[in-house]
């Protein structure tokens, strides 16, 4: 990315390469969807799918949390769909966020995750033109 532009975080937490047991169930005709997450975070998860499924559909999801091994119920939604066109991608999957998670399970995810390495970006970041320009001005005065 150019010096100049800045990158823009639009990640609300940070990812965690983990792979945990999950049934995820599209909501509309109980289809299980996935059975393996590629990260999570205790904003969301990352599932491996060979279903066809849109961004936007909800879904019901049970997962295992990696050290207490207790299993923990959530309302998600799709926020994004991988192809598994680009270099570094396993498959298809599912970008997932919770809509519903209890605020102790979220607790017990955000505690058990910490031993565990940030995922790497599998994508450019996208840019913070406003900030950009920001900067760009106020160097120049």
């Amino acid at each position: 990315m150019n010096g100049l532009l800045v990158p823009l975080n639009q990640r609300r937490a940070s990812r965690r390469s983990v792979v945990v047991e999950c049934q995820v169930v599209r909501e509309r005709d109980f289809r299980l969807v996935g059975e393996s997450s590629l990260d999570l975070s205790p904003e969301g998860m990352l599932v491996l799918t060979r279903e066809r499924v849109l961004t936007g559909e909800d879904l019901l999801v049970s997962f295992r949390t990696p050290i207490l091994g207790t299993w923990f119920d959530a309302e998600a939604r799709v926020a994004r769909v991988v192809h598994g066109r680009r270099p570094g991608d396993y498959g298809r999957a599912l970008g997932i966020r919770f809509r519903r998670l209890d605020r102790i399970a979220k607790s017990l995810l955000e505690a058990s995750l910490n031993d565990y390495p940030q995922s790497p970006a599998t994508r450019q970041p996208r840019v913070d033109y406003a900030e950009s320009v920001t900067r760009i001005i106020i160097g120049a005065a």
